[in-house]
């Protein structure tokens, strides 16, 4: 079985789901990491601050009521994603190995 290596640039395909909350939200992190996803996220969080958190009173004062994040990326068997392998996420890909399968882009 070869490894993840610990640099570059590898693309991942979920074989399956895991059934423990912080293996699927490990996972979810990592898909949020990808060069697209992180372009979306950041559109959606200027549109968030600027145009969907509301002032509204309460208790006679002004009270911001924030809209809440959106959820962009699904975790299923299947999905794909490419990021940017760095030793800080290494241990993060080690822990969540079992369910991945990953292919180096050359």
């Amino acid at each position: 079985m070869s490894t993840i290596p610990s640099t570059g640039t590898v693309t991942f395909t979920i074989k399956s789901v895991p059934q423990t909350d912080g293996g699927f939200r490990t996972i979810e992190r990592l898909m949020r990491l990808e060069r697209g996803a992180q372009r979306i996220l950041k559109k959606l969080q200027h549109k968030r601050v600027t145009q969907l958190n509301e002032w509204r009173p309460r208790a006679g004062r002004e009270w911001l009521v924030r809209a809440r994040c959106t959820r962009l990326v699904r975790v299923a068997a299947g999905q794909s994603f490419t990021i940017q392998v760095t030793p800080q996420i290494s241990k993060d890909l080690a822990s969540v190995a079992k369910y991945l399968d990953f292919k180096s882009a050359k």
